[in-house]
């Protein structure tokens, strides 16, 4: 049977989501802001959660109509079979998002369709689930716009940007699918030398280790479709089996690390080794500005720790000239991108930038800028 399912993923990933899902054989793909909408049979999502790189969840819709006031939602709500999809003894959760939504309170729509599922499953099993709103078995969502509504059942369980491998964060990390996201989007293939040079809690060391090795970044995690009645335990296992029989042996390989701050670098060995990467990837204590190189050329990426977190504007005019002097004195050949939230980036750091991709980190909007380090022709005249 086929079913409907809906992944959103970090806004500007959309384009990269839908490749990364008709890969793995998604039907009717329809890209939205901020996610993907897709069919296939159930199973679908199990390899979804396993496979997907830039996915934040995948959720199972499993109604959409008209409303106009509560009572149509609690109506829609309670005339799900929710018993035959999951126990009683599971906890939930229920979570309300709109656009456009013309009822007063979304508190109270959430409380509608909690009491909508509660009394669905005492009228059929004499008994009602329990409401967990830190770690629910399973959560349901309901997205509401003018006269519509879907409601959806989440098949991950915790954000699927959750890997399991940090450990430790550093300051303001990453979310695992974004940097995943940016190393799709440098073009880098795995077998160029890799270098973030301000590296932090090593989020995009972790990403291009499991990228290079093709490792599942859901693989040693449980999701919340496991806890569905009609869970299929052995199609899962054999898509495990299937997925680990696909990964390359865990050898040094050519992905660079360093950060000035010893406590963010000893963060990201912590998180490597969780990950069983440590032997994979280089790390070292270094000053960005005094860096050089590991290879004549290949693919620098990084999210400098300034602008939001450092915030300091003679800092930040301090030393973006200095690193742009550097990557063009020392990185002639390398492909360098920057992500940030400071859009101003290009002229502090007086390089022109070759490309400019509009992302999103949460609901902080970013630039990714490349910068093809070439000699001569780069630099920028000083702003007077």
């Amino acid at each position: 049977m086929t079913v409907t399912f809906f992944a959103p993923c970090p806004r500007g990933l959309e384009a990269l989501l839908q490749d990364e899902l008709e890969q793995l054989g998604a039907q009717a793909v329809v890209v939205t802001p901020g996610g993907v909408e897709f069919s296939g049979p159930f199973e679908l999502c199990y390899k979804a959660n396993l496979e997907s790189r830039i996915a934040s969840r995948v959720l199972w819709r499993v109604f959409h109509g008209r409303y106009r006031s509560e009572q149509d939602l609690y109506r829609a709500a309670y005339d799900l079979p929710w018993p035959d999809w999951f126990s009683p003894r599971d906890t939930i959760k229920v979570k309300v998002s709109a656009q456009q939504c013309p009822l007063r309170s979304l508190e109270f729509v959430t409380l509608k369709i909690k009491d909508a599922v509660c009394d669905r499953f005492r009228a059929s099993t004499g008994s009602r689930p329990s409401v967990d709103t830190r770690k629910p078995d399973l959560r349901i969502d309901a997205f509401l716009e003018r006269t519509g509504v879907t409601l959806y059942l989440d098949t991950s369980g915790e954000a699927l940007f959750k890997r399991g491998w940090r450990r430790v964060s550093a300051e303001a990390p990453l979310r695992e699918n974004l940097a995943a996201g940016i190393l799709k989007l440098s073009g880098w293939n795995g077998e160029q030398a890799l270098l973030d040079p301000m590296c932090g809690g090593g989020t995009i060391l972790l990403e291009a280790a499991l990228m290079a090795l093709n490792i599942s970044p859901g693989v040693g995690r449980s999701f919340a479709f496991e806890k569905l009645s009609h869970f299929d335990e052995r199609a899962w296992r054999a898509l495990c089996r299937a997925s680990r029989s696909r990964e390359r042996p865990r050898i040094p390989l050519a992905i660079h690390g360093s950060d000035l701050d010893g406590v963010a670098l000893k963060a990201a060995r912590a998180n490597l080794e969780t990950a069983g990467l440590s032997e994979v990837v280089k790390l070292e204590q270094a000053d960005v500005l005094e860096i050089t190189p590991p290879a004549d050329e290949g693919v620098l990426i990084t999210n400098p720790p300034y602008g939001v977190r450092a915030g300091d504007p003679v800092e930040l005019s301090a030393f973006y000239p200095r690193l742009g002097d550097r990557l063009k004195r020392h990185f002639a050949g390398w492909r360098a991108y920057l992500f940030t939230s400071d859009l101003r980036l290009p002229t502090l750091i007086r390089l022109a930038a070759t490309r400019r991709t509009p992302l999103f980190n949460g609901a902080l909007e970013c630039r990714l800028f490349e910068f093809k380090m070439v000699r001569g022709g780069m630099r920028r005249s000083p702003i007077t």
